[in-house]
């Protein structure tokens, strides 16, 4: 074999898994690199717990003694079993410009699927939907966001060359706040907040806004029970996400709607950090966050990064009140355009709003399947 794989099992191992891509992107002028100190807890099985539904396999790949390779395999009983699938999914797949590298990569998650009663192999994705998935398969020219993925255009020629197919897109959308909101938008948010069995809440600060981010995960797992791949957060995985990104949420630009007394709906848009983050180059100490902070502070796009409204409140007119706030909040700070995360291409009704808005794709993410059989 021209390549050497290596199972992850030491520190050592993990440390070349997780530094990898800043030799893979040393020459890629737009990359945005991880922060490494989520990353190392992300690859931890004692911290990640998403570790204790799955069977995962990381691997490196080493050549004249260098690593140029890593793959993540991951079979999500817990998914599989919802959903009466034998999938096998690979992720965090990155390698040189190489596509006999990259196809012993797959190959071996491939290999070790079928070994394992798996049928079909699927991915980039990760433990959810909300870890990196996809290849980027357009608008390689625009800025990259966090906890999206950022690879060179070859992985998706390598990936087509490999016999995969498409299995799901994703899109980022652009608001551009120049576009004027429907005159009957406006009425619509006049008549909501007259309804006084609903609660429309705003913060101020993150003491306030503290006491709703685990009700915020839950609405997730009622709203997005049909969405693709997802599999609903156990109070462990919602307490350890909490723990992560409340520290970073700009409470200005969080919106929830409770009835009852329960969140039935929220919006979460963060100032964008990512220049922030390349110039910190992933690290957050000693001085990374100060550069972070001053991106956030000065930055003139509002990424959004999730929003979700629970079924029987959907279709309503709720989502029109969420997105007015966000686009009332940014405008207030004089934000140029509102970007989106990602949009699952078959999610209609997101889709639409988007359109409603006057909203415009600009980048598109790539989920593949290849049948094992």
């Amino acid at each position: 074999m021209e390549f050497e794989l290596k199972e992850v099992v030491s520190r050592k191992d993990l440390k070349e898994f997780i530094y990898l891509p800043k030799k893979i992107h040393r020459n890629h002028a737009n990359w945005l690199p991880p922060i490494y100190h989520d990353e190392w807890n992300f690859f931890d099985a004692k911290k990640n717990p998403s570790f204790n539904f799955c069977d995962t396999r990381l691997l490196i790949a080493a050549k004249n003694g260098k690593t140029v390779g890593r793959i993540m395999g991951i079979i999500h009983h817990k998914h599989n079993q919802l959903n009466n699938l034998k999938n096998v999914r690979f992720g965090y797949l990155e390698c040189e410009d190489d596509y006999s590298l990259f196809q012993t990569l797959i190959d071996a998650v491939a290999s070790w699927g079928s070994e394992n009663g798996m049928d079909t192999v699927i991915g980039p994705y990760g433990f959810s939907d909300k870890d990196v998935q996809g290849f980027q398969i357009s608008g390689f020219e625009e800025e990259p966001v966090i906890d999206s993925a950022c690879n060179f255009p070859y992985m998706v020629d390598f990936i087509e060359k490999a016999g995969f197919s498409k299995e799901a897109d994703c899109l980022c959308y652009r608001y551009d706040m120049k576009t004027p909101v429907p005159e009957r938008y406006s009425r619509i948010l006049d008549r909501l907040k007259t309804r006084e069995d609903f609660e429309f809440l705003s913060f101020t600060s993150r003491k306030q806004l503290k006491p709703y981010i685990i009700p915020v995960f839950e609405t997730v797992n009622e709203a997005f029970k049909h969405i693709y791949g997802f599999v609903p957060m156990t109070k462990e995985e919602m307490e350890a996400m909490a723990k992560q990104y409340l520290p970073v949420i700009d409470p200005r630009f969080v919106s929830v709607i409770t009835y009852q007394k329960k969140v039935v709906g929220f919006i979460i848009g963060m100032p964008s950090f990512t220049k922030g983050v390349q110039k910190a180059k992933g690290h957050l100490f000693p001085f990374g966050f100060i550069h972070i902070l001053k991106a956030m502070r000065t930055a003139t796009k509002l990424d959004l990064m999730l929003g979700a409204i629970t079924p029987e409140f959907q279709q309503k007119g709720f989502s029109i009140y969420l997105s007015m706030s966000m686009i009332e909040a940014a405008s207030k700070l004089n934000y140029k355009y509102i970007d989106t995360h990602l949009v699952l291409e078959k999610n209609g009704p997101m889709s639409a709003e988007m359109n409603r808005f006057g909203a415009y794709e600009i980048k598109r993410f790539r989920v593949f399947r290849k049948s094992l059989v």
